[in-house]
């Protein structure tokens, strides 16, 4: 663990020397970064496609335009960010000066997730750099291939000193969090979350946690079905079904939930065909505890689509239950896999009740053509994000902040801002 203090002491070191408070080398280090993601795509593609069955179209969109995009931005507006704020002033600083001067953190920890291993790890570190701060960046073990990757790369083209790759698991995370940071970044399960923000606390460390959490997606009787299940369908089994803001449950009434069943069958077909095992678009569960955790959720509830697994292969088919129990395992964890839950309500009203009982969601979908029921439903109910008529997309949108309220997630600021 010796090697752990010394990466983090070397950083701190260099921090010191003030190599990154200059705006010119900020912008070099994301220069660099952009260079790694276009001349490594190959290798990023293949340890991608090895970690979790992702083509190359699946790494060009979800993993690196994302970055891409975090690094445009930050390279666009890095020099008005880095001026000062003059401000209102008061009757009795009339004659001053009066200004905010952003200055950066120091050292930051990056705990990244295995899900997006690559996006989950990098566009923090965008943020960091463009903030001027040291960054001690953990990826995530269960991603081995992307983590040995980026361990591998980033000492290529970033500064070693002040951007460390520690890779390992529970032991060498242990230890990290053991030594004290300027802030502490981590994305991924609520359990280790807590572990994250107790470690932080015996520094007084403030920390951005992204934790997931289960997501409604209510569809009203007044919406294109045909438009809906596809989308929904698209945003649950993306990744096979590995995404935070993923839809992780339907709230439809009963006179429409076989229609909705057979339409996202529809559209699984045409997205993965008649055997999604077989489809290069398809991917694979991390590895095999997560397969036979959600291979468990299965145990007991109504199959009426999909259902077959591989485990040799990690493979688990595009699943939807309904008539599903609401006090049912499967409705109390969030599922992060391909099984789409669809619990039957009465209306609106049922649903928004339904919704406020449960912790708060990171995000919350609804499918309506009837705006003012939109409006009521962004108006009662409380959630990170939302999205009419789509999925996932509130996350591409840079100029909006990605977040959550209550026990999933905590104090999320917009990317390229998180550590400054």
């Amino acid at each position: 663990m010796d090697r752990i203090k010394t990466a983090v002491a070397g950083a701190r070191a260099a921090y010191n020397l003030g190599k990154t408070r200059p705006l010119e080398f900020r912008l070099q280090q994301l220069r660099a970064m952009e260079k790694m993601l276009t001349e490594r795509k190959d290798l990023i593609s293949e340890a991608l496609q090895r970690d979790l069955h992702k083509n190359d179209f699946a790494v060009q969109i979800y993993e690196l335009a994302g970055i891409v995009g975090e690094i445009t931005l930050a390279l666009n507006k890095l020099p008005e960010w880095m001026e000062p704020e003059h401000v209102t002033k008061s009757m009795m600083t009339i004659m001053d000066t009066v200004y905010i001067h952003r200055q950066p953190l120091g050292v930051v920890l990056i705990i990244g997730a295995w899900n997006y291993p690559l996006a989950l790890v990098l566009q923090p570190l965008v943020g960091a750099i463009a903030a001027g701060n040291a960054a001690v960046v953990k990826p995530s073990e269960l991603s081995g291939n992307m983590a040995q990757l980026l361990a591998q790369l980033l000492p290529q083209y970033l500064d070693k000193e002040l951007y460390p790759v520690i890779n390992g698991g529970v032991k060498e995370s242990t230890e990290l969090l053991s030594i004290r940071f300027d802030h502490i970044l981590y994305t991924g399960s609520a359990a280790v979350g807590r572990i994250v923000m107790e470690a932080a606390a015996k520094h007084l460390t403030p920390v951005t946690l992204e934790l997931g959490g289960k997501s409604p997606c209510y569809v009203d009787t007044n919406c294109d079905l045909d438009i809906a299940c596809r989308r929904i369908a698209w945003g649950r089994y993306t990744n096979c079904g590995q995404t935070c803001i993923a839809p992780d449950y339907i709230l439809c009434s009963e006179d429409i939930q076989d229609q909705v069943v057979k339409k996202i069958v529809t559209a699984l077909t045409e997205f993965y065909g008649s055997d999604p095992q077989k489809s290069p678009d398809y991917g694979r569960i991390v590895n095999l505890r997560h397969f036979q955790r959600i291979m468990s959720l299965l145990e007991g509830v109504n199959v009426v689509y999909g259902g077959k697994n591989d485990e040799e292969d990690l493979y688990i088919a595009p699943t939807i239950v309904t008539d599903v129990d609401p006090d049912s395992r499967i409705m109390q964890e969030e599922i992060f896999g391909p099984v789409l839950p669809i619990v039957t309500v009465n209306g609106v009203d049922e649903a928004i009740a339904f919704i406020s009982r449960r912790d708060k969601p990171l995000a919350l979908y609804v499918f309506s053509h009837d705006k003012k029921l939109i409006k009521r439903m962004i108006a009662e109910t409380s959630s990170g994000g939302v999205t009419a008529n789509d999925c996932l997309i509130h996350y591409t949108v840079h100029t909006l902040p990605f977040g959550g309220v209550g026990e999933f997630t905590l104090y999320i600021l917009p990317p390229v801002r998180t550590a400054q």
